[in-house]
């Protein structure tokens, strides 16, 4: 019989539940490990009690670094069923959170498609689908209009509901006074602003915000505290809007673990590469080591294209210093819907900002595989290497497309027989070396 509501609740109670017991394996850590941190808020198991066929993860800096992917129709790209081979694409290459952020059509089926189907966490932003699922435009919508959206959500069985709870009335005046250089580029975070702006109300996730705890408390829901204010450009880093708002968030953060629901809060944005870390510390002190989730953060203005680069990056600065999930960015960001194969160069970008950043924290066996890749490039053994790859096919793609001279294949095509793995091997094991 359970005796526990939400995972914190359980932790706070001693006990260990079986989604603790998995991510305690996972993370060669033990479950009172895992129970405590659960219990003080600094990891957070996003595990809806609907989404059974979950294979939970733990969220937390002390934890390996988790990556999601952003996905979902829009007006002019409605096709779920290529929406559906991004989701697989990105689970098979590793994923570990799939955020729906579907802003056109019948909504419902493809989330619920994803929660029947999808062993990783599934994430929504209810605020997008409440002008899609009640076909009345924003000003027409009432509080309660939001919160039951977010209660539909939770019965849907998503893990986690990003909301953007810390823009209030008092934003719309900062906004305007201290007039940023890119405004409010959140999307939800637009939105709220906009509804309130036309309606005179306040923030319904703000001031409803007990009452959206208890319908997360009783699904197991994890409130993602969305950051409506992040900088949308270099120039809005770490400004007052920013900050306030964190400040904002570190109070629901507290009001939400009173009713044992789990947080994580979401960070920058565009920040410059010197800011990066001081944003990790200021949020951890904040909120109170609450999991920070950061999307990028990208660390220049200037890369449509190829801003997946400039986010892992960041990322990569941003996850050693604090942050413990990253959402991806892709090169078709600030331009397009991504196709399949952005949303695959962005999740490998966001894997390698992770993986490197968990060897720079000392994560337990973080740097097995690279030890092991060592191993195979020593001896030369190329199916070891693309066995160690974090995408082996893209290796063995590259490399069988360019073999070297027949008499030497045991070397590539960059330095044939100059291969300086292949002549110190011949040297220490007393061998002629031939170049020639």
């Amino acid at each position: 019989m359970q005796t526990y509501t939400t995972q914190m609740d359980a932790a706070r109670k001693g006990i260990v539940t079986p989604e603790m017991e998995i991510v305690a394996k996972k993370e060669c850590r033990t479950t009172e490990e895992i129970r405590q941190w659960v219990a003080e808020g600094k990891v957070a198991i996003p595990a809806n009690k609907h989404h059974k066929c979950l294979n939970p993860e733990g969220v937390g800096s002390m934890l390996r670094t988790k990556i999601n992917v952003n996905l979902g129709v829009s007006r002019d790209c409605k096709d779920y069923n290529i929406e559906m081979q991004k989701v697989m694409s990105a689970v098979n290459m590793g994923a570990e959170a799939i955020m729906d952020l579907s802003s056109h059509g019948n909504t419902q089926p493809f989330r619920q498609k994803l929660t029947h189907e999808c062993p990783v966490m599934i994430g929504t932003v209810p605020v997008y689908d409440s002008v899609i699922h009640y076909q009345r435009d924003l000003a027409e919508l009432t509080a309660q209009d939001f919160i039951d959206v977010v209660r539909l959500h939770a019965e849907d069985g998503v893990d986690f509901v990003t909301l953007h709870c810390g823009i209030t009335r008092k934003t719309i005046e900062q906004i305007r006074k201290h007039k940023r250089k890119m405004n409010i580029v959140s999307r939800g975070g637009s939105l709220v602003f906009a509804w309130m702006s036309m309606t005179g109300n306040e923030n319904p996730f703000y001031e409803h915000f007990d009452e959206i705890c208890d319908i997360c408390a009783e699904h197991d829901v994890t409130i993602s505290l969305g950051d409506a204010c992040r900088p949308g450009c270099l120039a809005d880093a770490t400004d007052v809007c920013q900050i306030e708002e964190l400040v904002r968030l570190g109070e629901l953060t507290k009001r939400a673990w009173a009713h044992n629901v789990q947080v994580m809060v979401e960070g920058p944005g565009h920040v410059p590469l010197n800011q990066v870390a001081a944003n990790m510390e200021v949020q951890k002190s904040i909120c109170m080591g609450a999991p920070f989730y950061v999307l990028g953060p990208l660390v220049t203005d200037i890369a449509p294209g190829y801003d997946h680069i400039t986010a892992a990056i960041g990322g990569a600065v941003a996850a050693m210093s604090g942050a413990a999930f990253l959402c991806y960015v892709t090169p078709a960001e600030h331009l397009a819907l991504p196709n399949v194969e952005d949303v695959k160069q962005g999740i490998v970008a966001s894997k390698i900002a992770a993986h490197a950043a968990d060897i720079a924290k000392g994560i337990p066996h973080a740097r097995d595989i690279d030890d092991k890749m060592g191993d195979a490039r020593r001896v030369l053994d190329w199916d070891a290497q693309f066995a160690c790859a974090l995408d082996p096919e893209t290796a063995k793609a590259i490399r069988d497309a360019r073999l070297p001279e027949d008499d030497h294949s045991d070397t590539c095509s960059m330095c044939g027989k100059f291969c300086a793995v292949r002549s110190m091997n011949k040297a220490l094991a007393g061998e002629y070396i031939d170049i020639l």
